[in-house]
């Protein structure tokens, strides 16, 4: 296991995003900004048309070692003008000059590598949630930032959109009035996965290449999709979608990073093979901070078996932000207040594309990005810490100067062992 000392913590922790840190990403503002997409099962897919309508932007490849998935990826991005150039292993378009930007959809075990190997070359990079696998990655994501000096941005797209910054706005004017607890949830039924044998991998698929760090047979349960419910593959469903309740709280309540952190839960449904719980419950307190918070509360659940309808406020997804005038709360990503002013917003426009065409503005040195990889970690990692709360079965205290906890065993899942050709480089 990877020894966690001080040298390896955030040396430049509690930095403030420098426009210095652009300088290099304006050079050439008006020249286009070539994008390299890899990871197309599901985000990737996504994001590659969304990022060739942004403006001046072409997405030049798409990257996948599972071959099935390039038609469809390719379908999505509608006959472009200039076809993608098709590749398996992220290297080799790094290695290309002429790319501006890496878009990292690949699986959660991937995130920081890929980002960490593109920032070493120069590249801006776009990294979905939840940023990195474990907490010290995330760390390495931030000081390879500042070092390299390229926009890194997450891929938490709720800190473009407006009705969360008008929630912000709202509750740091006091019209909440002071606020001591929010919660975040989901509620939804997936699948039993059963118990997969190991096989061969399907034909074409170069199933070393997208291990990377992680080991292990393959199977189908451990391939694609299911990789979110094994540990060493993914973060469970609070990376898979705590993230994005969590970073709203922390954004609209301004958190930085909580002292107490707790979890209950367990695989209480499913008679399966995911390692990662199907029930769970994390609990974080913040101490007294700017934004109005006397000391908060934050909790996060999800029961991933229940059904439609069935979750906190009859919603499947939702956020409670509860003051002394009143409770903000989101359905989906329309708010209103309850027991208060009955202020109330719904989201404008297209949050997935106002997110992307800020990271590309970014690029050009004309903005900053909204979810710089500082904020994008700081989020992160209370899934993270949560996660470490259940695995453990104890209650954690956090110490944010050294991004570590008061017990020894949750220290030693700060970070993780890496595949041999795979390591996570130094920064």
């Amino acid at each position: 296991m990877l020894a966690h000392t001080r040298r390896q913590f955030l040396a430049t922790s509690a930095l403030t995003l420098s426009a210095a840190s652009y300088n290099r990403a304006a050079d050439k503002p008006n020249e286009k900004v070539r994008v390299a997409v890899m990871g197309l099962k599901v985000r990737g897919k996504t994001l590659a048309p969304t990022f060739a309508a942004a403006p001046n932007t072409e997405v030049t490849h798409l990257i996948d070692p599972d071959p099935a998935m390039v038609k469809p990826a390719l379908d999505a991005l509608k006959n472009p003008a200039s076809p993608p150039k098709i590749e398996t292993d992220v290297r080799r378009v790094l290695d290309d000059k002429s790319v501006t930007a890496l878009v990292v959809a690949a699986p959660d075990h991937w995130h920081a590598l890929a980002t960490l190997w593109a920032a070493e070359r120069g590249k801006h990079v776009y990294v979905e949630k939840p940023v990195s696998h474990n907490l010290l990655e995330g760390q390495r994501m931030v000081q390879a930032a500042r070092k390299y000096k390229v926009v890194i941005q997450a891929g938490t797209q709720r800190r473009s959109q407006s009705s969360v910054i008008s929630a912000r706005e709202y509750v740091q004017a006091g019209k909440l009035g002071k606020v001591a607890f929010a919660r975040a949830w989901i509620a939804g039924n997936r699948p039993n996965i059963g118990v997969a044998k190991p096989e061969a991998p399907p034909a074409g698929v170069d199933y070393s290449l997208w291990l990377g760090p992680a080991s292990g047979e393959f199977t189908k349960n451990r391939f694609h999709y299911n990789w979110h419910w094994f540990w060493d593959l993914g973060t469970g469903e609070m990376g898979n979608n705590g993230i994005h309740g969590l970073d709203v709280i922390r954004n609209v309540l301004d958190l930085d990073a909580p002292t107490k952190v707790s979890c209950a839960g367990g695989k209480f449904f499913y008679d399966d093979e995911q390692q990662t719980p199907d029930t769970q419950t994390a609990t974080f307190d913040f101490p007294a901070g700017p934004g109005g918070a006397a000391g908060c509360t934050v909790v996060w659940e999800h029961r991933v078996w229940e059904k439609k309808g069935q979750g906190p406020e009859g919603q499947g997804y939702g956020i409670s932000i509860h003051g002394d005038k009143g409770t903000l709360l989101f359905d989906g990503d329309a708010w209103k207040v309850r027991g208060g002013d009955d202020a109330s917003d719904r989201p404008k426009g297209d949050v997935v594309g106002e997110h992307v065409r800020n990271f590309v503005a970014s690029v050009r040195g004309e903005a900053k990005p909204n979810a710089e990889i500082e904020i994008g970690h700081k989020s992160t990692r209370l899934c993270h810490l949560g996660n470490l709360a259940y695995r453990t079965g104890k209650t954690l205290r956090f110490d944010a100067k050294t991004e570590t906890t008061d017990d020894a065993e949750a220290n030693k899942l700060l970070g993780r062992d890496y595949r041999k050709g795979f390591e996570l480089p130094a920064v």
